[in-house]
Parts: structure tokens; C-alpha cells; sequence
């Protein structure tokens, strides 16, 4: 055989392979590319969703959560007129800074303007998402609540709670406020830290928020519309004013 010949076969020797790489690595990453784009397609409505709750930190989404309002009349853990025309739903922990704000800042000054006047629910959902803690000072808010100490203890529990981190609720902490509150039966309220059907409420808040996707504390809907963190008052009353008329 020829120089020229054995040339020949030692290009075809190393070409071809590296022609099956190229093909090979071309196959792959169309194929990567058809996934990540069926991936975005199928993901698109969820990242459209969260986009919208994101947007409810300074105006409204489309598609407002409907049909969770409870309008009880015997609900201890609301404020205000049933039949007020906006209610605010509100997802939080006790152990959230941010829960605090919201509680310390902005919602007297709501029930003031809102509340007050009959234009404004406000209905407590618990969501502890700050581990056994958050989930046993939601168990005591609701002990207190069974001698009609609720909203006093939950709003002296954000009130010294601290504006950093996460405050602490361990028994004696519970008790404690319990006592400042002015619960009347202690030894009722310590017994009622250990009941299930408590403990089973504040789950059944906790499953709620996380079937419509509620991700971190606080969160609100506004006559369903999402409101994501402690806002400034403003952004709740923009909005509070532009869903009182049914928008």
C-alpha cells in the first residue's frame, strides 16, 4: 500500500470517532434542550403563580384566592364585622420577626381606620414554620383563647417578642405570659397546652396555607388577593381601598 494509502487510513482511524463524539454531545444537548423547554412549558403556570404572590408585596396579582374567608360569627380568633365587606386573612408564626412588625406597626393602626368602622375582618391563621415552638406558642394563644384570652395573648406575645431572630417559647416562657395576660385558670391553661384537638387546629391552619402555597410568614389575602411580608400600612390600605367594592 501507498504512503498516500496508510495517510488515508490513519485519518479515517481518528476521524471517525471524533465524528461519533460530535454527534454524540449534539444528540445530548438537543435533547437537554427539548427537556429544559418542556420542563419551563410545565413549569410555567407554578412560576406564574408564584410571580403573582411575589407581585402582592406592592400591588395585587391576577387570580385572587377565593373561598377561604370563614365569615364565623363565633370564630375567637377574628376581629370585626362577619359581614364586613374586606377581609384580610393573615398566615403567621409567633416566632417571626416580621409577624411582630406586622402585629407591633401596622394592624392597630388597621383596626383603627378599618376594623373599627365596620369595613374590615381581619381572621387569624397559624402557620408555624419555625419548628415545635411556633407550633406550642399557637397551641397556648388558642389555651388562652378557651377562656377568652386569645387576641391578649397573642398580642403580648409579638409585643416583646424581639425584631431580630426568632423569639423563644419554651413552657415556662408560655406561662409567663399567660399569668401577664391575666388568664384566670392556670392550671386549665396548662392542661390545655396538651390538648390534641388544639394542637389539631392549628395544624389543620398550617395544612390550609400550604395547599394554596403559602411559603413564609407573614402572609396575607386581601379579599383574596396575596400581600406578601410586614408592607408598609400604605400597601394594605391601597389595598384594603381597592377591594372594598368588590374588585
Amino acid at each position: 500500500m501507498s504512503s498516500q494509502g496508510n495517510r488515508r487510513n490513519e485519518t479515517w482511524r481518528w476521524l471517525v470517532p471524533a465524528l461519533i463524539v460530535v454527534v454524540a454531545v449534539t444528540l445530548a444537548y438537543l435533547g437537554a434542550n427539548r427537556g429544559a423547554q418542556d420542563d419551563t412549558r410545565q413549569a410555567a403556570p407554578h412560576q406564574a403563580a408564584g410571580q403573582t404572590e411575589a407581585s402582592g408585596s406592592s400591588r395585587p396579582g391576577e387570580g385572587p384566592v377565593k373561598g377561604l374567608a370563614r365569615r364565623d360569627a363565633n370564630d375567637p380568633y377574628a376581629l370585626g364585622k362577619v359581614d364586613a365587606p374586606v377581609v384580610l386573612v393573615e398566615y403567621a408564626d409567633y416566632r417571626c420577626p416580621f409577624c411582630a412588625k406586622f402585629s407591633t406597626d401596622t394592624k392597630p393602626e388597621l383596626i383603627k381606620r378599618y376594623v373599627d368602622s365596620g369595613v374590615l375582618r381581619i381572621e387569624w391563621r397559624d402557620m408555624p414554620i419555625f419548628g415545635a415552638e411556633s407550633e406550642t406558642a399557637a397551641v397556648a394563644a388558642r389555651a388562652a383563647g378557651k377562656q377568652g384570652k386569645f387576641w391578649e395573648f397573642h398580642n403580648l406575645a409579638y409585643a416583646e417578642a424581639p425584631r431580630s431572630g426568632h423569639a423563644s417559647f419554651p413552657k415556662e416562657r408560655l406561662l409567663e405570659l399567660a399569668g401577664k395576660i391575666g388568664v384566670g385558670d392556670m392550671a386549665r391553661f396548662e392542661a390545655d397546652l396538651a390538648d390534641p384537638e388544639l394542637r389539631a387546629g392549628v395544624r389543620a391552619d398550617a395544612a390550609e396555607g400550604h395547599r394554596i402555597g403559602v411559603a413564609s410568614t407573614p402572609t396575607f389575602l386581601v379579599n383574596g388577593h396575596p400581600l406578601l411580608g410586614a408592607q408598609p400600612l400604605e400597601e394594605f390600605v391601597a389595598l384594603i381601598e381597592q377591594t372594598r367594592g368588590g374588585r
